[in-house]
């Protein structure tokens, strides 16, 4: 389970076994979502709005890098 990138908070990671779409976990607190990379569309939602909403700008943030690490990890690069 390579994790990304941990702030404020929240931990975002994908699985060794993924699948696409490309997309991101998050969890905070025991909360969660997931995210797909190329939509920043929310998949499973189980946040609170105003967690929700920071853990969006946080992806949009490092939306390049996180599609990198899938693309070396999954080597499609």
């Amino acid at each position: 389970m390579p994790t990304l990138l941990i702030q404020n908070g929240f931990k975002f990671f994908f699985y060794a076994n993924e699948h696409e779409p490309k997309h991101i976990h998050v969890i905070k607190a025991g909360d969660f979502v997931k995210i797909e990379l190329a939509t920043l569309h929310v998949v499973n939602n189980h946040m609170q709005p105003k967690d929700l909403k920071k853990a969006l700008d946080i992806v949009k943030q490092h939306h390049t890098a996180f599609e990198v690490k899938w693309n070396e990890y999954f080597n499609q690069g």
